[in-house]
């Protein structure tokens, strides 16, 4: 369990809205952030996401630990989510990713340059935070990236 920090004013836009705490709107909310994680295809056993104020908690079971971290950074980088309060559990137990979160002027390259010494790993880092990102040359200031251990 984690509480994960992220940028609220950086991500997808999901919402047409972000005003007010009331209980209908923040179940609409986590009603969208569950849509997006199975839009993505993510597979999720007893799957229980709740929003309020910019935090959602998110509970259930998923089959590998990548699984997890990347629906994490689903829900975080999305806009409006500022903190991901992490309460998955991995049927599978493999090493934790670290996380990354991009500045202006990064590039996937960059990234991969001074994570692993060596620029032109940059893909390794694009299929780890697929199916979120499209294109390795998109990227934002503020999105968090998945960065794996090499095996």
């Amino acid at each position: 369990m984690a509480l994960l920090d992220f940028v609220k004013d950086a991500g997808e836009k999901l919402f047409d809205f972000f005003s007010g705490s009331s209980e209908e709107k923040n179940q609409e909310v986590a009603n969208k952030l569950q849509q997006l994680i199975t839009n993505f295809g993510f597979k999720t056993d007893k799957l229980n996401l709740a929003f309020k104020d910019g935090l959602a908690t998110i509970s259930g079971t998923v089959p590998t630990q990548e699984e997890k971290e990347k629906i994490l950074l689903a829900i975080g980088n999305t806009q409006g989510v500022a903190k991901v309060d992490d309460h998955l559990q991995v049927a599978k137990h493999e090493p934790e990713s670290s996380f990354y979160t991009v500045k202006s002027g990064d590039s996937l390259s960059k990234i991969a340059k001074n994570v692993y010494g060596n620029a032109n790993m940059y893909m390794v880092i694009f299929e780890a935070n697929k199916p979120m990102l499209k294109d390795p040359n998109k990227i934002y200031p503020g999105q968090m990236l998945r960065i794996p251990p090499l095996h």
